[in-house]
């Protein structure tokens, strides 16, 4: 049962998660963040940090589209290993709905 990052991310990209990850398996797009799910080890400690509440476990109704993102970008993206600022805007976007359709970005961020 590994972790996935959803729409929650996108535009707050909060790295919180990523400091207490043990396994390094997160990875950083240009406006949000994604965790390897083959790398994911379950241990649910970036859960718990994440300011935007990002990350649940992959068996959540729904979770099976955010466990292909995940999968795919972090195929695509680099590692990130350690925690950086959030984007200075992170907070207005906090909690908005339907973040992915309106600004997610297939690019890599700047790890």
């Amino acid at each position: 049962m590994p972790y996935v990052i959803t729409e929650a991310c996108v535009k707050c990209k909060y790295t919180d998660c990523v400091d207490v990850c043990p396994v390094d398996c997160f990875y950083e797009g240009e406006n949000m963040l994604v965790i390897n799910p083959d790398e994911c080890i379950d241990c649910g400690v970036c859960e718990a940090e994440c300011p935007a509440e990002a990350i649940i476990p992959d068996t959540y109704q729904g979770a099976e589209r955010w466990l292909e993102i995940n999968r795919e970008y972090a195929e695509k993206w680099p590692n990130l290993t350690r925690k950086k600022p959030a984007p200075p805007d992170a907070e207005q976007y906090k909690g908005e709905a339907d973040k992915f359709n309106k600004y997610f970005s297939p690019n890599p961020g700047e790890s």
